[in-house]
């Protein structure tokens, strides 16, 4: 009666078909999705620039940090992280 689909399959299947939100292609954020999609669909160069872009980001956000900005917190509270920081806001 369902094909290959048992009764719970189908029931969900059209749950899923009838709950589906429709979105207008005219619509504003359906150009802006598929603006998007399409652009990041086709290109061929920007994944190249993708990719730099985000060893970038690790390299800013990762390498420079550890040799760069030392955990000043760690260093001077002495484990007492929350009682140091309120001591310096309440001495201010």
């Amino acid at each position: 009666m369902f094909g290959d689909y048992n009764l719970f399959s189908y029931f969900c299947i059209l749950k899923a078909i009838h709950f589906r939100l429709p979105m207008k292609k005219d619509s504003f954020a359906y150009r802006v999705f598929d603006l998007y999609y399409d652009g990041f669909k086709n290109m061929k160069l920007g994944r190249t620039l993708w990719a730099i872009i985000l060893i970038k980001l690790f390299i800013i956000f990762a390498v420079l940090k550890l040799f760069f900005f030392p955990d000043f917190l760690k260093e001077h509270a002495g484990g007492d992280e929350a009682g140091y920081v309120a001591t310096q806001i309440l001495n201010q």
